[in-house]
């Protein structure tokens, strides 16, 4: 914690860019499959450019259950119900759950499964592909599944030998995977640098954009020097990494070898590397349920984060001749909450608040007041402000506020049922373990389920992830 603590105190702040709205995109490999689909899907609105999906399945093919998504969505033991999920699919858009599913025709969209692997058979991706094309033309759709690959990110010049299943799960294949999506998904493009990458990467802290939910303190991205710049309207393509593959458990190897920088850097495109965090079930997405019942809808914390994140990289403005809000001030803390006040700014049409660098609100504020949630409790936290103008341009930022919210900071362990009960967090009855103070049902006492408890004050467990 006090590493991860330290690194978020160094971190840099997530740039706001000129970002092309119609030029945004996604791809992951296995759980950054899933996501990478669920956010395609989900915010269609925002991810109408399209998607790369390497070795996952259909949108909500777990249906919130770990035996699907270890089962079928991945042994693909039983079928996958492709034309119920494509009914659910429209169904929550119909109800406003997810974006209206007409965005997603024009979407242009690159699979991918190595006939090697051993983690997420094909039959799995073939039915990501019908699911697919019950929503996206077949001439927009390119799906690639004729290379004896493992399970992995595929390259053509770093990684394992290509039909090695082991971390980092970047395997050398001869086969630029990278570079394929992203011309299947953005259309021809320059020739990737074969030299020294002239932009740069950024390390920002992602406790702006969200707070615990599995989610690691920092994040990262690569932002070529012209988007730096201002001086051209970029393009935006996130890049999510699968199960053991975040920061934590492989160093900055997915962010910095799997071949996005280097297309990126000749054709003006961010690239944004979102990172689960320590708690994460073996480092994964949510794409079953492991933390929110809502994970594949855009109320989903990890999906609700990854979408701010984005919203706040394409969120750059001119800057506007307005003045810093002053006597920036903190109140009303609580475990989750904090309120903010400042003065009024002479022509101002409103305020954008920003939280450890990252912005907290879409549409500017009318007020000079904002409760801020989402946040942990027994942590600190850093708060700024700046105004607006009638054209949306922003002005100074305000001095930074900084507090603590109240509470326990919460104290995560993952391990089976039957070590909690003996640990004193969990208690067994008739054969099922139970969370003390809570009361949650946790499953089956024995060695074999595992169980993520939270401890938020003395004695009280909860199913949940800190950061």
């Amino acid at each position: 914690m006090l590493a991860g603590a330290a690194g978020a105190a160094l971190a840099t702040p997530l740039p706001e860019l000129r970002i092309d709205p119609a030029q945004i995109s996604v791809s992951g490999i296995s759980s950054g499959g899933y996501m990478a689909v669920q956010l395609h899907v989900a915010y269609s609105a925002t991810f109408k450019k399209g998607a790369g999906v390497v070795a996952a399945g259909p949108y909500n093919c777990a249906d919130g259950s770990v035996v699907y998504a270890t089962g079928r969505c991945m042994a693909h033991d039983t079928s996958i119900p492709v034309s119920s999920l494509v009914s659910t699919t429209q169904s929550w858009a119909t109800s406003g759950l997810i974006d209206p599913v007409s965005n997603l025709a024009g979407s242009r969209i690159y699979l991918f499964s190595g006939t090697l692997d051993s983690s997420v058979k094909t039959a799995v991706v073939d039915d990501l592909n019908s699911y697919y094309g019950a929503f996206v033309p077949a001439a927009n759709i390119l799906y690639k599944k004729d290379l004896a690959a493992e399970h992995a990110m595929v390259t053509d010049d770093y990684g394992s030998a290509c039909s090695v299943k082991a971390e980092p799960y970047v395997n050398d294949c001869n086969f630029d995977l990278a570079g394929a999506l992203l011309q299947q998904i953005h259309g021809p493009l320059n020739a990737r640098n074969a030299a020294a990458l002239g932009g740069s990467f950024i390390e920002f802290d992602q406790r702006g954009f969200v707070g615990g939910h599995a989610m690691a303190q920092t994040g990262w991205a690569y932002v070529p020097a012209a988007c730096a710049s201002g001086s051209t309207e970029c393009r935006l393509h996130v890049a999510l990494h699968g199960c053991k593959q975040n920061t934590a458990d492989m160093g900055e190897q997915f962010v910095r070898n799997t071949g996005y920088n280097r297309w990126a850097d000749t054709n003006n495109i961010v690239v944004l590397y979102p990172q689960t965090g320590v708690t994460a079930t073996n480092s994964c997405w949510d794409w079953w349920g492991y933390d929110s019942a809502d994970y594949a809808k855009k109320s989903g914390p990890q999906m609700a984060a990854v979408h701010a994140m984005v919203k706040h990289l394409a969120g750059g403005s001119a800057t506007a001749a307005l003045a810093a809000p002053g006597s920036l001030s903190t109140s009303n803390a609580t475990a989750s909450s904090m309120k903010l006040s400042w003065s009024a700014v002479p022509g101002a049409a409103g305020y954008v608040v920003y939280r450890n660098g990252g912005r907290r609100n879409a549409t500017p504020l009318t007020s000079t007041t904002y409760t801020d949630s989402d946040l942990v409790a027994g942590s600190s936290y850093s708060w700024s402000v700046k105004a607006v103008d009638a054209s949306g341009a922003r002005g100074a930022a305000s001095a930074t506020a900084t507090a603590s919210t109240t509470g326990m900071t919460p104290v995560c362990t993952t391990t089976d049922n039957y070590s909690h009960t003996l640990a004193a967090r969990a208690y067994a009855l008739y054969g099922f373990t139970y969370a003390y103070g809570s009361n949650q049902a946790m499953g089956l006492w024995n060695i074999y389920i595992t169980t993520t408890l939270k401890k938020t004050a003395s004695g009280y467990y909860q199913i949940g992830t800190c950061y």
